[in-house]
C-alpha cells in the first residue's frame, strides 16, 4: 500500500516537472507575425528534394514529455524506440494495437527555424520525431514514397498531419494560420507521417534520401 502511494507520488511529481519544463520552454518562444513568416517562405521552397540531413531526433516518453537524442533505434514494432507511440498511441487499430500510419513524423528544419528560431529545445515542443532538411511537400513525398535514413527505411503514409490548439498555444496563432493554408497543407508545413519498414539505427547528421 505504502509503495503504491509512493509510486503515485513520484509519477505525479514527474508529470508536474514535465509540465513546468514545457511551460518554461514555451515562455522563451517569440511568436512571429504572419508577415514575418510569409517573408521566409522562399527558404522553405528551396529545401533539397532528393536527399537532406537529419538534424534532430525527439521522443515523447510521456504525455507532454520531450527528450532530444543524438541517436535512436527505429523498428516496425516499436517506431522510434523510447517514444510513446508503441505504448500510448492516440490512434489504434481494431485490435487495440498502435496504428502504424501515425508511427512517426518528419518535420522540416527550415520551418522549425522560421517559426521557432535556432533553439532546438523549442523545436522539440512540436512533438515530432525526426527533424530533417528535406522538401516534405506532397508533390515530392507522395504516399508510399520510401526514404532511407541511417540504417533504417521509412515510408510516407496517408494520414494527414495538421496543426491544433497545442501548436497555436506553443508557437502563436499566426504560426498556425501560416501552416494551415492550402499551400501550407500542400507543402506539409506541419510535418508528415511515416512508418518504419526496415529496422535500423539513425543518428543526427545522417543523410535522409528518397529511394
Amino acid at each position: 500500500m505504502v509503495s503504491s502511494i509512493i509510486r503515485c507520488a513520484v509519477l505525479s511529481l514527474t508529470q508536474l516537472l514535465t509540465l513546468l519544463g514545457e511551460i518554461m520552454s514555451q515562455s522563451n518562444v517569440v511568436h512571429k507575425t504572419l508577415d514575418e513568416l510569409q517573408a521566409g517562405s522562399d527558404s522553405l521552397r528551396a529545401a533539397p528534394r532528393d536527399a537532406g540531413v537529419l538534424e534532430l531526433i525527439v521522443v515523447r516518453p510521456a504525455k507532454n514529455g520531450r527528450r532530444m537524442l543524438d541517436e535512436a533505434e527505429l523498428s516496425p514494432e516499436g517506431g522510434v524506440h523510447g517514444d510513446n507511440w508503441a505504448v500510448k498511441c492516440w490512434k489504434t487499430l481494431a485490435d487495440g494495437r498502435p496504428d502504424p500510419q501515425v508511427q512517426l513524423t518528419l518535420m522540416s528544419t527550415r520551418l522549425a527555424r522560421l517559426v521557432m528560431g535556432e533553439d532546438k529545445a523549442q523545436w522539440a515542443l512540436a512533438g515530432d520525431q525526426l527533424y530533417v532538411d528535406l522538401d516534405l511537400s506532397e508533390e515530392n513525398l507522395p504516399v508510399g514514397q520510401r526514404l532511407s535514413v541511417g540504417a533504417a527505411q521509412i515510408e510516407i503514409t496517408s494520414e494527414p498531419h495538421r496543426g491544433c490548439i497545442k501548436y497555436r498555444n506553443r508557437f502563436g496563432a499566426d504560426a498556425l494560420k501560416f501552416i494551415s493554408t492550402p499551400e501550407g497543407h500542400r507543402m506539409n508545413l506541419r510535418g508528415i507521417y511515416a512508418r518504419v519498414v526496415q529496422a535500423g539505427a539513425v543518428k543526427v547528421g545522417d543523410v535522409i534520401r528518397k529511394i
